[in-house]
């Protein structure tokens, strides 16, 4: 089954002043999102998916991760990524998960920019308009609060009853003048014996 892609679409910014102080380094946030027609769409209720999945996200993530790369100038810049899915309301969510909870779609992503922790995600329904929510977590620690970050944007005529929008996101830099600290902190201080699983096998996660 062919990869029905109507377009691909870009969004970035750059934060220069937060909290009414210049940045001690700029935000930029990147993201790439894929306009594709649903291939579970008009065929009521499909048991298996994986055929589908199998023929269109391996070559969905690596055109995402491709046009995400050259947006950040290179792997190694990456330092928050993360992923999103919008599926159109002639769907089910379950669609939008489908595309973007394999390794088939994922691990492009995540070898592209060295990456251990899992890719933190959004799976909805909306129309067109909905909005695209991707959340970041460093690519390295998940403990990392810092780089808890969202982008969220907007396509006006996407998705149509029959589409799916696949996003990924990325960051370079975190939240300028964070000073919440990080998750180990609180461990600490809670005097809690569990460990963050930072540093993770990022192929056991989908």
């Amino acid at each position: 089954m062919p990869l029905h892609l109507r377009k691909l679409v870009t969004y970035s910014e750059t934060t220069l002043i937060e909290g009414g102080r210049a940045a001690p380094k700029p935000l930029h946030l990147f993201a790439v999102a894929a306009v594709l027609r649903n291939p579970w769409a008009g065929r009521g209720f499909v048991e298996d998916l994986k055929p589908e999945i199998h023929a269109i996200a391996p070559g969905l993530g690596e055109t995402l991760t491709a046009e995400i790369i050259r947006m950040a100038g290179s792997g190694e810049a990456v330092e928050g990524y993360g992923k999103a899915a919008v599926v159109g309301t002639s769907g089910e969510v379950e669609h939008a998960s489908a595309l973007i909870h394999t390794l088939r779609f994922g691990n492009h992503f995540r070898k592209a920019v060295g990456a251990k922790s899992y890719l933190s995600f959004t799976n909805t329904r909306g129309g067109p308009n909905a909005p695209v929510v991707i959340p970041l977590m460093h690519k390295l620690d998940e403990g990392m609060r810092s780089h808890y970050l969202t982008i969220q944007f907007s396509i006006l005529d996407a998705p149509a009853p029959d589409e799916i929008v696949v996003a990924l996101g990325a960051s370079i830099g975190g939240r300028p003048h964070h000073r919440i600290g990080d998750r180990y902190q609180d461990l600490k201080d809670l005097g809690s014996t569990q460990e963050l699983g930072a540093g993770q096998d990022a192929a056991t996660h989908a």
